[in-house]
């Protein structure tokens, strides 16, 4: 019964690292220090580094659910029946993450331990495969690769972190949106090298 208890105890003293971790890091981003963690889950260091014995693994366990539902977001977006507003509304739903999740920039660049990186590669397919239908459809200009979108999406986030202007985020979300429309005239060829829509940035 006592040990029953003690998992219990142990499993709750988990929760709240894990919720502590997910305010520190989605407001400081991978920097925050672990002892302000504990702090701010109302335990000691020691509690924290019995469940996560590094800070990788801490941000591991907050980031790959976050991606992960990037990854399955861009997936069903890819079924839907207009690409072109399908891959605008994945654009606006990062955008969005990016005002309130400061640490999604350092999960898009695979900090942490291996299973985010593995989850953001994940993820980028995804992205390829909503990316080529709205270039196919016409309304992404065909040079442009994956590498390319999250490149964007990256600085937009590193822009807007720690930015006081509300709506900061939508101008440059604009502004992506411009470059990535196919321009009047020209014809834009749609990349298939592996590079393209289905390329992952390394």
């Amino acid at each position: 019964m006592a040990e029953r208890a003690l998992r219990a105890d142990a499993r709750r003293n988990r929760e709240r690292v894990l919720a502590a971790a997910r305010r520190a890091f989605a407001e400081q981003g991978y920097a925050v220090p672990l002892d302000e963690i504990a702090s701010a889950a109302g335990v000691g260091p020691g509690t924290v580094y019995r469940h996560f014995p590094t800070k990788e693994a801490l941000f591991e366990a907050v980031s790959v659910a976050n991606i992960e539902e990037l990854a399955a977001d861009a997936r069903a977006r890819a079924e839907a029946t207009d690409p072109d507003l399908a891959f605008a509304g994945f654009l606006d739903r990062v955008a969005e993450q990016a005002l309130t999740k400061r640490d999604l920039p350092d999960a898009l660049g695979g900090a942490g331990a291996d299973a985010v990186a593995a989850a953001v590669a994940d993820m980028h397919d995804a992205l390829g495969v909503l990316l080529a239908k709205a270039q196919e459809a016409g309304g992404v200009r065909g040079d442009v690769s994956v590498r390319d979108v999250i490149a964007l999406l990256k600085g937009l986030l590193q822009a807007v972190r720690g930015d006081q202007d509300p709506d900061l985020g939508l101008r440059l979300l604009a502004v992506i949106r411009d470059g990535l429309r196919p321009k009047e005239g020209k014809d834009q060829p749609f990349d298939r090298s592996g590079e393209g829509a289905s390329g992952l940035m390394s």
